[in-house]
């Protein structure tokens, strides 16, 4: 399968999932952490209302790749 190719702000979106997903999992659970889970609902929603996924051929079968990506753009930060 070819790479697919995604828009800058879609990789960032996915980047800024990870990473609260990753924070809100190392959360002992608490009241504390309610930004957190807010914070990740509000990331899915941008991530699957993205206009790149309206395209012709742009089924969310993409998005391991698009995961990968931004895993490995996360990866390079550091």
């Amino acid at each position: 399968m070819e790479s697919a190719s995604f828009p800058h702000d879609l990789v960032q979106l996915q980047v800024a999932w990870n990473r609260t997903y990753a924070a809100l999992a190392a959360e002992p659970r608490s009241a504390a952490n309610t930004a957190l889970r807010r914070r990740l609902l509000m990331l899915s929603t941008r991530l699957w209302r993205h206009p790149f996924w309206s395209g012709p051929g742009r089924m969310p079968a993409a998005l391991p790749e698009l995961r990968s990506q931004a895993r490995a753009m996360d990866a390079q930060r550091w």
